[in-house]
């Protein structure tokens, strides 16, 4: 199948007018001009390769939209695919805490990521994206190893992160601005923030236990990714644990500790696009102006990611191609994946088709291997058709 009339987005270049035939599920040629028989018109679109997503935070929301809320599992994980479909996002990791919920949430408790864990397992086949899970490993919550051992065991698991959330350090190192979020964003009283915060400091983290879980990991050749590190000894910590994603610094210290020792940097996208971190850290443009930034993730939206990267792109930031590769390239190739991530022979036809000249970019179509899995009713009438009807 060729489709013509395309404005190519290539890893080292954007052709303004060529086509691209697909064959078996992947990309089998491209051209630049026209292309070589019968072809569906493009329409003189956008073409960019699938979006890949190392870290959103969407599933659980599906699960419990509103506290106490549960959702059958099925039923939320269903949603999220179409929304991650109808975003761009052909490979997606949905992480999945393995930390006791605020406000006593049963949410993030082990037997409920585990149940949700083994029921995208259960799906994956049915779901219109290549849908995988990323373990959020809580450094200080010894009773998930057991569990989280298992199911990397079972090969449930494609990724896993070591987390640490305890107040005055990471991401919450200023505790006024932790006891701020928890009052404003989960209604907490500030006293009883405060000292859930200092009882939180005074547990140790369990980093023996990190290191059997990361060695488990690293046996089964699971990627395993850093979290909000926010000094270089941190960043020395986690690449000797195994670490070779570096996720949200809140530093740019830390950030080219990271970059040294050889670790992707991974921002997110609502910081790129909001153009500010919501806890006063590092901003991932900041990041990106040091050189220091390998790709951006979804993180709490996954609506932000092609938004970011064009608008970086049409501020002059970045070249298109470059700024594109942050969500899809860069980010597959942090992972371990070669056969997605650009458009190239041999690739697979996980392709975007888009109108990028409005204010927000318009989806057209989303190919996952070479089969549309969502589309806003774009025909790819032939163009044969689209001349005859001129």
């Amino acid at each position: 199948m060729w489709i013509a009339d395309l404005r190519l987005v290539l890893p080292d270049r954007v052709v303004p007018h060529g086509a691209l035939r697909i064959e078996g599920g992947r990309i089998a040629e491209l051209v630049e001009g026209a292309p070589r028989g019968p072809a569906l018109d493009g329409g003189g679109l956008t073409l960019v390769p699938g979006l890949v997503d190392l870290h959103g935070d969407m599933i659980e929301k599906e699960v419990e939209p509103r506290p106490d809320a549960a959702f059958p599992l099925d039923v939320a994980i269903t949603e999220l695919d179409s929304r991650l479909a109808a975003s761009g996002v052909t490979t997606a990791y949905a992480g999945i805490s393995f930390a006791e919920g605020k406000g006593g949430s049963h949410l993030r408790s082990e037997d409920r990521a585990r149940g949700l864990i083994e029921a995208v397992a259960r799906l994956r086949d049915t779901l219109r994206v290549d849908l995988r899970v990323h373990a959020r490993f809580e450094v200080t919550n010894p009773r998930a190893e057991p569990v989280l051992h298992d199911l990397l065991a079972r090969g449930m698991v494609g990724l896993v992160s070591l987390m640490d959330h305890t107040p005055g350090q990471g991401q919450y190192r200023d505790i006024e601005q932790y006891i701020r979020y928890q009052t404003r964003a989960h209604g907490e009283n500030a006293v009883e923030a405060e000292a859930r915060a200092r009882a939180r400091m005074a547990a140790p983290p369990a980093w023996e236990i990190a290191r059997g879980v990361t060695a488990l990991a690293r046996a089964r050749g699971v990627p395993i990714a850093s979290h909000d590190d926010d000094t270089p000894e941190k960043v020395r910590l986690m690449r000797e644990l195994g670490a070779c994603i570096s996720e949200f610094p809140v530093t740019l210290e830390a950030a080219a500790e990271a970059r040294r020792l050889g670790m992707a940097t991974l921002m997110g996208a609502p910081n790129a696009l909001r153009g500010a971190s919501m806890t006063g850290n590092a901003t991932a443009r900041g990041v990106m102006e040091a050189g220091l930034l390998d790709a951006l993730a979804a993180d709490y939206h996954q609506g932000a990611m092609l938004p970011a990267v064009l608008g970086w792109a049409r501020a002059g930031l970045l070249p298109l191609h470059e700024a594109v590769a942050l969500v899809t390239r860069n980010p597959a190739r942090a992972a371990g994946f070669a056969d997605r991530g650009a458009i190239e022979p041999g690739q697979r036809a996980d392709l975007v088709l888009l109108d990028d000249t409005g204010a927000a970019p318009r989806l057209r179509a989303v190919w996952r291997a070479g089969r549309i899995i969502h589309s806003d009713g774009w025909s790819g009438r032939a163009a044969s058709e689209v001349a005859e009807a001129a």
